[in-house]
């Protein structure tokens, strides 16, 4: 799935909302944050709490080093005044593999 980011917050203005609503990203400080809004209504996880259209997401992407490691952190921040108390955060890291290390792809039918 693709996500399109707008730098500028005209851009991001669509008709209705969808799945993947209109994001906006900017950059703070050596990290980019990316703000989703006028999202539908949906679950925050499967099985889990719901979120409605009033949801706001808020990710921070920040690459750094780490023993001699490329790294990829990911803090997302979801907030909606609707179904949750407080804001709903979550975190992960993702580690810079050498090309094609780890990836072999196969099709469905070869399982």
């Amino acid at each position: 799935q693709t996500r399109l980011l707008h730098f500028a917050p005209a851009e991001a203005a669509i008709a209705r909302p969808s799945l993947k609503g209109d994001s906006v990203a900017s950059w703070d400080n050596s990290s980019q944050k990316v703000v989703t809004t006028n999202l539908t209504p949906g679950y925050l996880r499967r099985n889990c709490d719901p979120y409605s259209a009033a949801a706001v997401v808020t990710e921070y992407f920040y690459r750094h080093a780490s023993n001699g490691d490329e790294w990829l952190s990911v803090t997302t921040i979801f907030d909606d005044p609707s179904y949750l108390t407080d804001e709903y955060i979550t975190s992960s890291s993702f580690k810079l593999l050498p090309n094609g290390l780890s990836w072999n792809p196969v099709h469905c039918e070869n399982r």
